[in-house]
């Protein structure tokens, strides 16, 4: 049973490894700073930038240097943008067509975007944050008792992970996740995973990696 439980941690383990293929949102140097980002005023009267006064802001960064983004006038209209980016450790500046380049300073971390001064909170995808538990899961690695893979995934972009077996020993990995469209990246102490991952309704959530042939199939608990 131990020689089968170990084949099975040499697969769970390519859920919490370096991704050998680094062809996707794993080479992005800023990987945090990706996906929606959202800052309200907490002013009645909002904040005045360059003579006009806003309420409400929604930025999106993709792994391609491009950006959009859009802005709630404290009179109901809505300014938009698009274009790329620039980016560093320090400063980040934005190029779009028919206006003058714009550089910002910030600050970054998984969860924490703060942009000249101003603090925007990232939102994941409807439903996907919650605890979800396996109803089943396959692969070339998969061994036949293992009886449970569970994932909790927070809205402020944390994560935990733990896999049972029918002998009732358990594993757990706990770290941050970013994702960009229909891929979901697991950071944790020693190493990463990066699956594509399917929500069916609000209930049903899929998880496959071609690499390793896995699939999992998880309940909303």
């Amino acid at each position: 049973m131990m020689k089968t439980f170990y084949f099975f941690w040499l697969f769970i383990l390519s859920l919490f490894s370096v991704n050998s293929i680094a062809d996707d949102i794993t080479e992005f140097d800023y990987p945090f700073l990706l996906g929606n980002w959202y800052w309200f005023s907490n002013q009645q009267e909002g904040i005045e930038s360059d003579g006009e006064s806003y309420r409400a802001m929604h930025v999106m960064f993709k792994s391609d240097y491009h950006f959009s983004m859009r802005l709630l006038r404290i009179d109901g209209k809505v300014e938009q943008w698009t274009g790329n980016y620039d980016i560093d450790d320090t400063n980040i500046t934005f190029f779009s067509s028919g206006d003058d380049d714009q550089m910002h300073t910030y600050l970054l971390n998984y969860n924490r975007f703060v942009l000249d001064g101003a603090h925007f909170t990232k939102l994941a995808p409807e439903h996907l944050a919650g605890n979800w538990r396996t109803e089943t899961i396959s692969g070339q690695d998969v061994a036949d008792n293992i009886s449970e893979f569970a994932l909790s995934l927070r809205p402020d972009f944390l994560f935990s992970a733990e896999i049972s077996n029918q002998a009732g020993k358990k594993k757990e990995h706990r770290g941050v996740y970013y994702l960009e469209d229909d891929q979901i990246v697991l950071l944790y102490e020693e190493g990463q995973h990066d699956s594509h991952f399917v929500l069916n309704g609000h209930n049903t959530l899929t998880l496959t990696n071609k690499h390793f042939g896995m699939e999992a199939i998880l309940s909303r608990e």
